[in-house]
């Protein structure tokens, strides 16, 4: 039986944020309340794909049309408590996240991107949710 193979849990550098975490460091510093997730995917995305449960629901961008959300910078200011708490933001794949931690740092927040995002990449056959992602990583999650 081959021994589990233990994923690097460290923030890793990224260039305006305060870094990239694993979608296991961020659940772990979830648990521990020293970070609140903040999901900026789209309501679409939340309701029929999947969503973690205790996250904020702050899209960056809205469906349909893919605009930006205009209530991003109060929502993510809520949801960091005024400063109080770090957030880990989480897309479908980790592209939205980084641009949304970019502006939760210029708005004075500490914010970190999860790698991966809530699918992962696509798979040969251009198919999420089989390469990484929270979900993939048996992490809580629910479908409604």
């Amino acid at each position: 039986m081959n021994a589990p193979v233990e994923r690097n849990t460290a923030t890793q550098p990224a260039d305006g944020y305060a870094g990239d975490v694993t979608p296991e460091q961020a659940a772990q510093w979830m648990a521990s309340g020293e970070a609140v997730m903040v999901d900026v995917r789209s309501d679409a995305e939340r309701e029929w794909v999947g969503f973690v449960p205790g996250a904020v629901p702050v899209a960056w961008k809205q469906w349909p049309g893919m605009a930006m959300n205009p209530g991003f910078d109060e929502g993510v200011r809520a949801a960091a408590e005024g400063g109080r708490r770090k957030l880990v933001l989480l897309c479908r794949s980790g592209v939205r996240s980084v641009a949304a931690a970019k502006r939760a740092t210029e708005l004075g927040l500490e914010a970190y991107n999860i790698l991966e995002g809530f699918e992962g990449n696509p798979d040969e056959h251009g198919h999420r949710g089989q390469l990484g992602g929270w979900r993939k990583r048996g992490l809580p999650w629910k479908q409604n």
